[in-house]
């Protein structure tokens, strides 16, 4: 009998016509993408650069840190100012072996392995590799990464910096574990996909000095804007994960990381250099207490960082002009939500914070004109009075205040009442805080319900 010719159902047909046109599409965009990298680091590599000027800039106040002659301790100092451990160590887990999971708008990513492990980590690569990977946001066999590693920030950095950062990282004990696997739904798991992002939001440029400012200053810029990765965090993002207002504060991960420029309301504007040179060294100052990230960031990084570093950081970031963020009208004491916030906040925090708000100087923070307190997003004030918190460990301070949670004794409506108490006394403006707002952040942090709430 003669074989039937197979019948093919248009459908399938068509969808596969489809799959094929975009994985077309995709070999397309790979293949561009890589055109452009190295049409940009062509163009990096070839960009005028007064060295000299440079030079000075990646030397200067780091005299028992960056000057080191030795590449692997000069390296592990740099490799703490850019607080690689942090992301690149998981909650309990080995040192550099990445694991982490970073909880993003588009899924989770997971940091990798940056061991000298050869299977698993990075003991094979190359120097031309490990450059590619951090300044072009290229790891070996054109395998694209998720800009949560902030390479479109470390292209500012000079090889000469990140390669002793990698003979660093060669000395760090190798870890032969592989990470979890990312947890990004469609598209975004198809790395291809970062060819427009890189079209969009990457511009690979070196450093490059301003000769009207100081040497400190153009050293703060370049740590700022380099290795600390500091708009990472506090600049805005678009929808797309695109940095938008520079260093104006961004909500990630349950937490606010507050305006760092010139606004007085809302920036630092009313701190001093030696504010934040302490702050950033020992975790506080007489206005506030590092904790959650940035008391992480502070632990791991930045009070390795010598004094001269933390003077240039301070110098630049209080150059920066502010947000134009103006002061609301606060609200009235006798408003029946200040009134509900006056009494929780004497019964359970003016014996640490005091009836005045002001707190005990690098221990307990200040609320009275705090910025972090006045901010837009009041996720740091809500989740601070659900989970309480503790502020940076140091050397300077090993045993730092830590403040208990107060989820399993007040409601909703009680935190909403005693946060916007706080946000609008002594001298501070801020919008009220709503019992639903408070609700939304106690389900996202799976904080317990008010003890005796449930049936």
């Amino acid at each position: 009998m003669a074989q039937q010719p197979t019948q093919h159902s248009p459908r399938r047909s068509g969808a596969a016509r489809i799959g094929i046109v975009i994985f077309i599409l995709i070999i397309l965009a790979a293949v561009i993408l890589g055109g452009l990298i190295a049409w940009r680091s062509h163009q990096r590599a070839n960009a005028p650069v007064d060295t000299a000027l440079l030079d000075q800039i990646t030397q200067y106040g780091a005299n028992d840190g960056s000057k080191e002659a030795d590449p692997i301790k000069r390296g592990l100092y740099l490799a703490q100012a850019g607080d690689c451990i942090a992301c690149h160590t998981a909650k309990g887990g080995k040192p550099f072996a990445g694991g982490l999971g970073l909880n993003t708008p588009f899924g989770v990513i997971v940091s990798s392995n940056i061991t000298p492990d050869k299977r698993y980590g990075i003991g094979d690569w190359t120097d031309a590799q490990f450059l590619h990977a951090v300044k072009d946001g290229v790891a070996p066999h054109g395998k694209l990464l998720y800009p949560a590693m902030p390479y479109n920030l470390y292209s500012r950095v000079t090889d000469k910096d990140l390669l002793d950062v990698f003979a660093y990282l060669k000395t760090v004990a190798p870890v032969a574990e592989a990470p979890p696997a990312n947890q990004l739904p469609f598209p975004f798991n198809i790395r291809q996909s970062l060819f427009f992002w890189n079209l969009l939001f990457f511009n690979p440029t070196p450093f490059t000095p301003d000769p009207k400012q100081s040497i400190e200053w153009n050293r703060g810029a370049y740590l700022v804007d380099g290795l600390g990765h500091c708009t990472a965090c506090h600049s805005g993002k678009n929808f797309l994960g695109g940095d938008t207002d520079y260093l104006q504060g961004y909500d990630l991960e349950g937490w606010h990381a507050p305006e760092i420029t010139g606004n007085t309301y809302t920036g630092i504007g009313s701190w001093s250099n030696a504010d934040v040179v302490a702050y950033l060294h020992t975790g506080g100052n007489r206005i506030s207490v590092a904790a959650g990230s940035m008391g992480e960031a502070v632990t791991n990084s930045t009070q390795h960082m010598t004094e001269g570093d933390l003077s240039a950081i301070a110098t630049y970031l209080k150059s920066l002009p502010g947000s134009d963020r103006k002061r609301p009208t606060p609200l009235q004491q006798t408003d029946a939500m200040m009134v509900l916030g006056h009494d929780i906040y004497q019964s359970n925090c003016a014996a640490c914070h005091k009836t005045s708000g002001e707190g005990v100087e690098a221990m307990v923070p200040s609320l009275a004109n705090n910025p972090g307190v006045q901010a837009p997003g009041a996720n740091n004030v809500i989740r601070t009075i659900l989970m309480g918190g503790r502020g940076a460990a140091t050397a300077s301070n090993p045993t730092s205040a830590e403040m208990p949670a107060f989820a399993w004794k007040l409601s909703d409506q009680e935190v909403a009442a005693v946060a916007t108490y706080i946000r609008n006394s002594w001298g501070n403006a801020a919008d009220a805080i709503t019992a639903a707002d408070a609700t939304k952040l106690r389900t996202r942090l799976k904080a317990p319900p008010q003890l005796g709430s449930q049936p």
